[in-house]
């Protein structure tokens, strides 16, 4: 990282491990779909639940990408500048950490029919002594999955969103709009919007394509007659006797193309979109009587997005300790550790080997970031935006269209189911968060240190290690954190790389969800959870420690 040849090269390293196990596991997974006559594609045509799986993945994925959108939109648009802007930040912040697994278990466990909500209403509203038969969970319209995904994707846009504001000049255009008499929300659709948007559009596709495919969530709180499409061709690629690897294959090549069309229409959306914005604005939109009303809904929203997902993690919690519970009472008779006593060994074992890849796919990350963002300053780099592009490769693409190419890639080679092989599959959707973490303070330092460094003699390597790292040391180590929560999250990768033998806390979780051992679930969720929280929390600690004597040398994040 200190030498100049090799640290020019750190970008496009970067790039080439973002680009080529997204190409080579495309290819890989086109080819068996294609072989034989395309034998993979006629059998899927044949699968009786394809329409109903395209129609469950389409629809579930839109709807929650647009909720999600909508309710950030609505809380930067409305609250901006609040102290209930400020409150709803440290709410929704922390939560980013928190592993889909886990949040998707979290929610089952708070609106399942004998969930915490049904034991709360029991005794005031419905008089339930046992739990009703209502189907909420796994729902065939896929409302419950639509929900756990706008209540984990509402914290990611709107940090993207938090991220972008100091770019799109909120006060100045906001007082200008406003000053010409418009209202706050008028105001912040027509002068702010289009600057915010163009800076989330890659965020929201992002999210558009992994509501579209996601697995895990899927699994927990999604429909399973038919399953969504990407949950299927998981449920393909598990066939023990490998007759619907082809068949998995080509659904893989049909979830790639609808991704594919719903971003292209969705781009349509906001052309269409775009030109109504520039009408409203010709027309002299005012809508002050929308600001009450849109304060009031945003202050709704973020809270029950916020309150969801605390209060379904707060459950995990109480099931891990739960002693007899009984339906309808809304706590435990008692409260025991002999769950977390009997799976300790294995919680031990498995929560080691989840750490250790972590730790691993984060470092390596961390280590490429560094070394991208210092070669940037020392040789005056202007990333560009197919950079950018690339960057967001790994999550705009569909990770159950190539992780079956890198499965097949992982098993000829010999090195399918060891941790290291895991380690290196989540690299390419770690890196991209550490990245999308670091970068906007690394490059927000004050460049005019770096040159009292070198007026006094240092090298661009001492002022690297000596100046820059411990100033940018609390996000760095912020980024480190996401880093760590990003692989501890990630399932899909662990699954076909792993080959099932690579058991981390999130598969576990996930297996588990499909039993009735709701104790023995909320402990492996909630050290799942756990891991995240212990990053961010010495992302947190040891810069006030460090710093307790140089306080205006740390950099916040």
């Amino acid at each position: 990282m200190i030498m100049g040849g090799p640290l020019r090269w750190a970008p496009r390293l970067t790039l080439a491990l973002l680009v080529v196990p997204v190409a080579a596991g495309l290819l890989g997974t086109l080819i068996p779909a294609f072989a034989n006559d395309a034998k993979g594609f006629r059998a899927l045509l044949d699968w009786p639940g394809l329409s109903p799986a395209v129609w469950l993945s389409l629809t579930t994925g839109v709807a929650a990408t647009a909720l999600s959108l909508a309710v950030t939109l609505l809380l930067v648009a409305s609250l901006w500048g609040t102290r209930i802007f400020a409150l709803i930040q440290h709410l929704l912040a922390p939560l980013l950490s928190v592993p889909h697994a886990a949040a998707a278990l979290g929610l089952a466990f708070l609106i399942a029919p004998s969930g915490w909500i049904a034991r709360l209403l029991s005794p005031w509203a419905t008089g339930w002594t046992q739990p009703p038969d209502l189907l909420i969970l796994n729902d065939p319209y896929g409302l419950s999955l639509t929900l756990g995904l706008v209540t984990k994707e509402v914290p990611f846009l709107f940090l993207m969103a938090l991220a972008a504001l100091p770019q799109a000049d909120v006060a100045r255009r906001m007082n200008v709009a406003q000053s010409l008499g418009a209202g706050r929300i008028a105001a912040f659709v027509i002068s702010v919007l289009p600057s915010l948007y163009s800076q989330l559009r890659l965020p929201v596709y992002a999210v558009l394509a992994y509501s579209m495919t996601a697995v895990e969530m899927a699994m927990i709180l999604g429909p399973t007659r038919p399953a969504t499409l990407s949950g299927q061709v998981v449920i393909w690629m598990a066939d023990p006797m490998l007759t619907g690897r082809a068949t998995a294959a080509a659904g893989a090549v049909l979830q790639l193309a609808v991704v594919i069309a719903a971003l292209l229409a969705w781009v349509l959306a906001e052309r269409i979109a775009g030109l109504a914005l520039i009408r409203l604005a010709e027309n002299g939109l005012r809508a002050h009587a929308l600001d009450a009303l849109a304060r009031l809904v945003a202050v709704l929203t973020g809270t029950a997005t916020a309150a969801a997902l605390i209060l379904g993690l707060a459950g995990l919690a109480v099931w891990s300790v739960a002693g007899l519970w009984q339906f309808p009472d809304a706590l435990p008779d008692t409260l025991s550790l002999k769950t977390w006593m009997r799976a300790a060994p294995d919680l031990a074992s498995t929560g080691g080997l989840t750490l250790m890849i972590a730790v691993a796919a984060t470092a390596l990350s961390l280590a490429l970031v560094l070394a991208c963002l210092e070669a940037e300053h020392r040789f005056a780099l202007s990333p560009g935006a197919g950079a950018l592009w690339v960057l967001y490769l790994p999550l705009l693409v569909p990770q159950v269209a190539f992780l079956p190419g890198l499965q097949i890639a992982a098993l000829r080679s010999g090195v399918e189911g060891h941790w290291l092989a895991v380690a290196t599959a989540h690299l390419v959707f770690v890196l991209p968060y550490v990245f999308l973490s670091l970068a906007p303070a690394w490059r927000a330092w004050d460049p005019r240190i770096s040159v009292a460094g070198l007026s006094l003699g240092a090298t661009p390597a001492r002022v690297f290690w000596r100046l820059r790292l411990p100033m940018l040391l609390r996000p760095v180590l912020t980024a480190a954190a996401v880093g760590l929560a990003v692989s501890v999250g990630q399932y899909l990768p662990t699954l076909l790389i792993g080959g099932g033998r690579v058991e981390t806390l999130t598969t576990e979780a996930v297996a588990l969800s499909s039993g009735g051992n709701r104790r023995l679930i909320g402990t492996y969720a909630l050290l799942q959870m756990v891991l995240p929280a212990l990053g961010f929390a010495l992302a947190l600690l040891v810069p006030a420690v460090l710093f307790r004597n140089r306080r205006g040398m740390a950099v916040s994040a």
